[in-house]
This record gives structure tokens, C-alpha cells and sequence, in this order.
């Protein structure tokens, strides 16, 4: 992975750049030139100005006024490139030579004493040098530095952010089909990544929504094709009945009977599709409290008792009710739902003189309920997909006999949330559907039920 710094940090490595290296190579260009380019030229000043102090020093403040001496003494300033000048004790000028600059300015000074007394002070001048290698290499340095953390600003920074525009412009168009380069400030990648972030949501929630406008054409399509057969049927028999073309009282018996039987389906198909439709709504969570599931599945199969007898079947229950220290914390309201979707499902299946089985029992840490039927079962192609919305393999199992395919859909989904699990079998193949449901004790955090 790339370092990443702050906006600042690179700001100042930008300034330290700029200053550094400017300097760095002048000082690097200069000397190179001192001791490559102009070695000689230097190695001559040298040269001279240690013949000059030697000269300086073997003399005395008399050989000044000499006119042989200062001559030799100027000739090997000419030829060093160097300035000498020698000043008596009054500070009067003797002699001068070459390029000289002032006191302060000297490379050299040297003082004659005797007896306690300034004779005479020789000061020597080196010439300043001026390397233009050195200069043109600086301002060459500055210039490339310049660039350089333009470029790199670039394509850390501009780059990136010119990137994120035009990303930000697909998006409002709805293309959410973009790729933003990666950036070494940190700053930059934060915003990058929560772009990315952005992007994959609005991905997943597109997908999402085109998936719920299919399910919600195919939803519409069902509620059509399920309301329509039952009331075709319901019309049928009332415009019978209104008409009175039947004298038969029971043929009129047996027509109200049908209505009724259609209506009572027509109450189960919209009560099925509000539940369902409650069931996808994002707002839809559980509400936890500590259920006692023994005490519910008693009731719950208390008050399908009187409806398995009107059909001349009956339940069977197994299950410990005196068992009320076991708990779970779940949605009493939606488990009640999901048991009672089940209950219902194989009570419909249940011939008369059938019986429907409903027991439950602790198993490692889990509340495990069975409710079995002694109906004609589910095809075995048909088992994998009973849980899916609207899915009705088994002609025995369509809107005659009540809903739309949703009450085992809507009973897994439930149990699920509860972070538990609902799966369907065959008793024999001689027929006869079992469901096995089961919950943990201890669930932690609920989920929504989407």
C-alpha cells in the first residue's frame, strides 16, 4: 500500500523542495566548478597568496618603500589574480595591487610589530568568484522543482478531484459505472472511498428496486389471477340467488355455502397479501420480549382445535406446558403469525378423520417445534420451493383452498429474523408433510425482516 500523508504534510515537503534543492545543487554545481573546472585558476591563488604572506612576513616595514620588492610583490599579485595592499603604521597606503575591497572585506591581514609599535599592516584580497554554472544550475533546479510539484500535485490532488466531478455528473445522469484513481493524500482517498462506498450502495439499491418492480409486476399479476377466480364464483351464485331461478332450498342452501367458502377465501387471500406486504416494508422490525414458548404453542393450538374439529379432524399437541422457565426473547405477535400460518396450512391439508401433530421440544440451546399433517404431502420436485412467494406445485394447494402461496413464506421469514431456521419434508411417501421449525434461546441483536 502507498503512503498517505495529509494535504499539509505535502505542502510543506513541496516548500522544503523548492527552498532545498535549489541550494543544494548551487552549492554542488560550485564546487565542481571550483575544484574541476577552475582547479588551476585556484590552485594559482593559493599559490599566490601563500608566496605573498611568505614575502609579507620575511620583510620589515623598511623594504616596503622599496621599489625592486613592491615590484616583485605586485607581479606575483598580477599573476595569483589577487589584491595586496600595504599600509604604514599612520595607516597610509604604500602599496597597492590587484582587486582590493575593503578592511573588512580582506582575506588576510597581516600586522608588522616592533618594540611594541605598529610598523606597517599588509591586507590581501581574494577576488569574490561568481560561478554561472552554480546560478543557471539553481535557477534550473527551481524551475524543475516547480514542475515537479505541479505534476505530482496533479496527480494526487487535481486528478483525483477532476475524476470525482465527472464521476458526480455520471451519477446525476445515472451511470453509476465509474473507477477513481487512487491518490497518496489522504484526504483524497477518504473522499475517494466514500465515493466508491456511495457508488456500490446506489448499485446495490438500483438492483434492489428492479427486483422489487419484478416481484411487485409478478405480485400484481398474482393478486389478479387469485381474486379473480373466487369472486367469478361468488357473482355467479348471487346472480343466481338474485334472480331466483332456483326454488330448491337446497340448492339455495348449497349456493350460500359456495358463497360463503368464497368469501371466507377472499378474507384469507387479503389478509395473505397485507401480511406479506407488511412483511417487505423496510420499517417493519421486531419488537423483543421474553416469550414463554410452551404457554404460546398451547394456545396457539387450543384455538385451532374448534377449527380442526369443524373439518373432522383433530390436533394432537406434545409439548410441556408447565415449562415456564424456558424463554426466548422474540416478537410474541410475529411468531404467533408464523406458527399459526403453519397450523393453518396443514389443518387445510388434513383430511377429516386426519390428524394434525404439533410438539415441541428443548434441543441444545434450541426451542424445536415439528407440526405434521397426515395430507397427500408435497410432490417431492415441489420441496424446494414451497417457501417462495405465490409458488403452488401441488394443485391441491391453490386458491380454493384459501391464500396465495404466501403464509409459508411469510412463516419463514419470521423464524428466520429470529435467527432461526424452517424446513418442510414428506413423512412417508405415502404422504403427509412435516415442518420443522426451531429458535435459539438466546438470539442477540434481531434483524429486520427484509
Amino acid at each position: 500500500m502507498k503512503p498517505r500523508l495529509r494535504i499539509r504534510q505535502w505542502m510543506i515537503i513541496g516548500m522544503l523542495i523548492v527552498i532545498v534543492m535549489p541550494r543544494l545543487l548551487f552549492e554542488l554545481s560550485d564546487l565542481l566548478d571550483r575544484y574541476v573546472f577552475e582547479s588551476s585558476l585556484y590552485e594559482r591563488q593559493q599559490a599566490g597568496l601563500a608566496e605573498a604572506i611568505r614575502n609579507v612576513n620575511e620583510s620589515n616595514a623598511a623594504q616596503w618603500t622599496d621599489s625592486d620588492w613592491q615590484a616583485s610583490l605586485q607581479s606575483t599579485a598580477k599573476q595569483a589574480g589577487i589584491g595586496i595592499v600595504l599600509q604604514d603604521g599612520s595607516g597610509r597606503e604604500i602599496v597597492l595591487a590587484g582587486p582590493i575591497g575593503t578592511e573588512e572585506s580582506a582575506t588576510r591581514q597581516i600586522n608588522i610589530v616592533e618594540q611594541g609599535e605598529l610598523q606597517g599592516k599588509a591586507l590581501i584580497f581574494l577576488p569574490q568568484r561568481k560561478s554561472e554554472v552554480a546560478t543557471v544550475c539553481a535557477i534550473i533546479a527551481a524551475i524543475a522543482a516547480i514542475l515537479f510539484i505541479a505534476w505530482k500535485i496533479g496527480q494526487v490532488v487535481v486528478k483525483p478531484l477532476e475524476a470525482m466531478s465527472a464521476a458526480a455528473r455520471r451519477i446525476a445522469d445515472g451511470d453509476l459505472d465509474f473507477h477513481l484513481p487512487e491518490s497518496s493524500v489522504l484526504e483524497v482517498t477518504t473522499v475517494r472511498s466514500a465515493f466508491h462506498a456511495m457508488g456500490s450502495s446506489l448499485r446495490e439499491s438500483l438492483i434492489r428496486e428492479s427486483e422489487l418492480q419484478e416481484e411487485r409486476r409478478f405480485f400484481i399479476g398474482a393478486i389478479a389471477h387469485d381474486l379473480r377466480t373466487p369472486l367469478f364464483m361468488l357473482r355467479g351464485c348471487l346472480a343466481w340467488l338474485e334472480k331466483g331461478k332456483t326454488d330448491n332450498p337446497e340448492k339455495t342452501a348449497r349456493y350460500l355455502s359456495i358463497c360463503t367458502k368464497k368469501a371466507e377465501s377472499l378474507e384469507r387471500l387479503v389478509s395473505d397479501l397485507f401480511s406479506f406486504t407488511k412483511l417487505e416494508s423496510i420499517e417493519q422490525t421486531l419488537r423483543p420480549e421474553p416469550v414463554v414458548p410452551g404457554r404460546l404453542f398451547a394456545d396457539l393450538a387450543e384455538e385451532y382445535s374448534p377449527v380442526a374439529k369443524a373439518k373432522g379432524a383433530e390436533i394432537h399437541f406434545e409439548g410441556d406446558v408447565q415449562r415456564g422457565d424456558i424463554t426466548v426473547q422474540g416478537d410474541s405477535h410475529l411468531l404467533r403469525r408464523a406458527v399459526s400460518n403453519l397450523l393453518d396450512n396443514a389443518i387445510r391439508h388434513t383430511p377429516a378423520g386426519g390428524t394434525t401433530t404439533f410438539a415441541w421440544h428443548l434441543e441444545d440451546g434450541r426451542i424445536v417445534f415439528t407440526i405434521e399433517d397426515t395430507g397427500p404431502g408435497i410432490e417431492v420436485q415441489d420441496l424446494p420451493h414451497v417457501f417462495e412467494p405465490f409458488y403452488r406445485g401441488d394443485p391441491s394447494r391453490n386458491s380454493e383452498s384459501g391464500g396465495v402461496g404466501l403464509g409459508l413464506t411469510i412463516a419463514r421469514r419470521i423464524i428466520r429474523a429470529h435467527k432461526g431456521d424452517l424446513s418442510v419434508r414428506n413423512r412417508s411417501l405415502s404422504g403427509g408433510a412435516i415442518f420443522t421449525g426451531w429458535v435459539p434461546l438466546t438470539i442477540g441483536p434481531l434483524t429486520n425482516l427484509n
